[in-house]
């Protein structure tokens, strides 16, 4: 009968959640809110059935429901890491990174503060002892954003706020779970003593813990998926185990944060995941958890609810007092939060700016959920936490999430109309009119296809195409009226599109086997990258960011430096590689986005929008296209390596496709079609593995191809390689400024720097030098030198160039020619000579040259071998 029962319970349970939704819509609620009050309403009922002498048959399901066989700790374990999870599969990661710092601040710091001022209110009235208090600040602490999060959804808020609030949701329940489990040591009865500073030194240790056995799980679940990428369920039941494994193995054999763990594991697999798995599977997995954490975070708030009035039963008027108390001491720690420490951190520049509405509306919707219940149900099911202690918890905490479940959720949504957060911007509203106007054109045209397809009746289409026509005309009319959207708006409109559909672009090349998951994961960060910089900064912001995208990682430099100076290569070369691969994808993006511009931008934002969109993406290739020609210039036979697997994957995939076809037409059976298939993937994976680049000879190579050095033996050019360093500079860095001490020369292998001087501004290219005049004359540079292309540089130190200056005619004849060329004076130009021994070709009073004799006699010969 108890079979029964569960079984009943959990079909209904699952009806309630479906009809939740819609009338959460209908009556404009918040669906936690609909579910909190259902729940009330299970548990009130049930009691009041058993009482009543009606149905007794169906006793048995009133009996289970008022006595749930379920209880805190199945809550943390069971529903706890389905929604951690869900919650970090949907973030976009490297986003939420740019604004860790508002995060934490109202995921961690703000729990804190809230927890103190809670703690502190209750025992500084006499209320409870100080543990106690601070019991229940930890308890109710926690937040459960997602109310506010979805409504500033719904009203288009910014998206860097709402990722702000989902952010806080991750992680404040891990931090308001490990306060509660330092301070609930502190109210049991019959524990040692608790020492304070013993668990704070106790905690790095729990934090740690939980960050590497979360970490672990998660690469082992990519790994596991990767080889399962064919097998859609079999991912999605490996995801599934992943955040139930880790919980349990922190908790029960490492003695550290589960929360924490699934945590960092469900990030992991975020970061990693999209570029292991294809994106059509990642995203059915993705949905598969969105369909678990809305049944989890459902039921558990419904369960959860449906013990309220069993732990309100002994409820009184002066706990009502104490709630109140409660909710004010909650709401001055939120406060302090928003209106001091965020603008302090804004005018720090450690956080974006927030404005007061949204503040005011972040306060308001600071609601309490399911976590702040099941930590109050795990106070009173506790037999070592004293009797006054379990009720005074479990009071205060449910009635404060009574609260702010009734009174703030259901204003919660006329506040935000009160402020004002509900209304489209005049820019919005005046898209929206263009919008409207270009798809009803849009759609004229395929009704006018359709109904000669069809063959309708010519007198019904007609009519409905001169009513359609008369709509369509006062949406033109209106469109053309609204003069509320200005030219730079519409840019950053337009190119806030085209950075969407690069995004698009990618999940294709991806898909289609035209990029690696390395070059994937990169490229899609470069598209956020823009979106974001777009959104905030516009033109200029778009400029920047694809121009940081196009240089050189931090990474990039460390692996050069220590190839300088160790001449350990491998780092250096892998990462080389990377840039190769990238770039290439760039190349294969950026020719797509000129359509999108012409089918769709076009068409909303005017013709001289889309001119200026063609011209910023027209930039935008042409930086590519320099980036990869040095790099061609540099490994010539590994970029015609990599071109030409990119070809056989084409190749490869048009033919996989083809199979397809045949197989959905019939003209081939499963059994052949899977047999084909098995051979073209192993013939695609053979060519998904990169070719290895050796840099060992790069140096010689990269001078050989210098005219300066054009003429020197191989020898020579070997020893002068070796003595080389390589520097790479992107866009607009600066490698060398007036003010610095000249120490070097630079030879530039590909690309192009531009010199800044007082007086002019002259650019040199592929093949020229620049700063052997400063270093021999003792002089500052004459301006200050910027890289304007992804540029490769040789640069020889002042020893190693003096010599080669003394061993080389053609060297020192290049160097003089490029004096001559600067308009040195005569007496410069003599010093000069002097300097890299060189003689003036016809010296005041000096006497002609023998006959016989060579031109540069008393110089050293390079061909001497004691000299060599």
């Amino acid at each position: 009968m108890e079979i029964v029962a569960l079984t009943a319970i959990t079909a209904g349970l699952f009806l309630v959640v479906g009809v939740s939704e819609p009338l959460s819509e209908r009556l404009r609620l918040p669906f936690s809110v609909i579910l909190a009050i259902v729940g009330i309403l299970i548990g009130l009922g049930s009691a009041l059935f058993l009482r009543w002498n009606f149905a007794n048959e169906l006793n048995f399901i009133a009996e289970n429901l008022t006595d749930l066989p379920i209880r805190a700790n199945s809550f943390l374990y069971i529903f706890l890491p389905t929604l951690i999870f869900q919650v970090t599969l949907g973030m976009d990661i490297r986003r939420i990174l740019d604004d860790w710092v508002p995060i934490v601040l109202l995921a961690v710091v703000a729990v804190v503060i809230s927890t103190l001022f809670i703690g502190g209110a209750l025992h500084g009235l006499g209320i409870t002892s100080l543990f106690v208090g601070l019991l229940v600040g930890s308890v109710v602490s926690t937040t459960d954003p997602s109310a506010v999060a979805s409504i500033f959804r719904s009203l288009s808020a910014p998206k860097r706020l709402t990722r702000i609030i989902e952010g806080e949701s991750l992680l404040n329940d891990a931090a308001a779970i490990a306060l509660f489990g330092l301070f609930i040591t502190f109210v049991m009865v019959g524990m040692p003593d608790p020492d304070i500073m013993g668990a704070l030194r106790q905690f790095p240790y729990l934090v740690a813990g939980g960050v590497a056995v979360g970490w672990v799980m998660a690469r082992i679940g990519v790994w596991l998926m990767a080889m399962f990428n064919r097998f859609e369920l079999a991912q999605v039941s490996v995801s599934v185990a992943l955040p139930y494994l880790s919980y349990v193995i922190t908790e029960q054999f490492v003695s550290a944060s589960g929360v924490i763990a699934v945590v960092i594991c469900g990030l992991t697999l975020n970061f990693a995941g999209p570029g292991r798995i294809d994106p059509a599977r990642w995203k059915k997995l993705t949905e598969a958890w969105d369909i678990l954490a809305h049944w989890a975070g459902a039921l558990i708030f419904i369960l959860a609810a449906i013990l309220i009035p069993e732990l309100m039963a002994t409820a009184t008027w002066i706990d009502a007092v104490y709630v109140g108390v409660v909710a004010i001491a909650a709401f001055a720690a939120r406060a302090v939060v928003l209106f001091l420490l965020l603008p302090a951190l804004t005018l720090l520049r450690l956080s974006p700016r927030v404005e007061m509405p949204y503040k005011a509306a972040i306060l308001w919707g600071g609601l309490r959920g399911a976590v702040t219940l099941a930590l109050a149900l795990a106070v009173t099911e506790n037999g070592r936490i004293p009797d006054a202690t379990q009720r005074m918890v479990g009071i205060l905490a449910t009635g404060y999430t009574l609260f702010t479940l009734i009174v703030q959720g259901i204003t919660l949504r006329p506040v935000i109309g009160w402020l004002k957060l509900d209304r489209l911007s005049p820019i919005d509203i005046a898209l929206s009119k263009q919008v409207v106007a270009v798809a009803l054109q849009s759609v004229r045209e395929r009704v006018a296809v359709a109904t000669e397809n069809y063959d309708l009746t010519r007198d019904i289409a007609r009519a409905e195409a001169k009513d359609f026509g008369e709509r369509l005309d006062r949406a033109v009319t209106a469109a053309e009226s609204e003069q509320n959207i200005q030219d730079r708006d519409r840019i950053t409109l337009g190119l806030i599109a085209l950075a969407g559909h690069e995004r698009d672009l990618v999940d294709r090349g991806f898909e289609g086997g035209l990029m690696s998951p390395r070059v994937y994961e990169q490229a899609r960060w470069l598209a956020a990258q823009v979106m974001e910089a777009t959104r905030s900064g516009g033109r200029s912001g778009y400029r920047a960011a694809y121009r940081g995208g196009l240089g050189f990682s931090t990474w990039f430099r460390l692996a050069v430096v220590l190839d300088n100076r160790t001449r350990i290569s491998r780092p250096l070369a892998k990462l080389t590689a990377n840039r190769f691969e990238f770039l290439l994808g760039q190349r294969l993006v950026m020719k797509g986005l000129h359509e999108f511009i012409d089918t769709r931008i076009r068409r909303i934002h005017r013709r001289r929008v889309a001119e200026l969109l063609h011209d910023l993406v027209d930039r935008r290739i042409e930086a590519v296209e320099q980036a990869l020609e040095g790099l061609k210039l540099q490994y010539p036979g590994y970029a015609e390596e990599l071109e030409r697997r990119f070809i056989r994957r084409i190749s490869l995939r048009l033919e996989q496709q083809e199979m397809d076809d045949l197989l959905e037409e019939g003209l081939i059976g499963p059994e052949l079609h899977q047999t084909l298939s098995t051979r073209i993937e192993r013939l695609m994976q053979r060519e998904r593995a990169r070719p290895v680049l050796d840099l060992t000879l790069r140096r010689a190579d990269l001078a050989r191809q210098l005219p300066l050095f054009a003429e020197l033996d191989d020898k020579t050019v070997k020893r002068l390689g070796r003595s080389l360093l390589t520097r790479y500079a992107g866009p607009g860095e600066v490698i060398r400024r007036r003010s610095d001490t000249p120490r070097s020369v630079f030879f530039i292998a590909s690309g192009a720097v531009e010199v800044r001087t007082p007086i002019q501004i002259y650019r040199l290219g592929r093949g020229e030098m620049f700063g052997q005049i400063a270093m021999l004359t003792g002089r500052r540079f004459r301006g200050d030198v910027s890289a304007i292309a992804p540029t490769t540089l040789l640069v020889l130190d002042e020893a190693r160039f003096m010599k080669l200056l003394r061993t080389n005619k053609a060297v020192r004849g290049a160097i003089l020619a490029s004096a001559a060329d600067r308009d040195l004076s005569e007496a410069s130009l003599a010093r000069l000579r002097a300097l890299v021994g060189e003689p003036d070709p016809d010296p005041p009073g000096a006497e002609p040259v023998p006959a016989g004799e060579p031109a540069d006699a008393g110089q050293p010969d390079p061909s001497d071998p004691e000299r060599k």
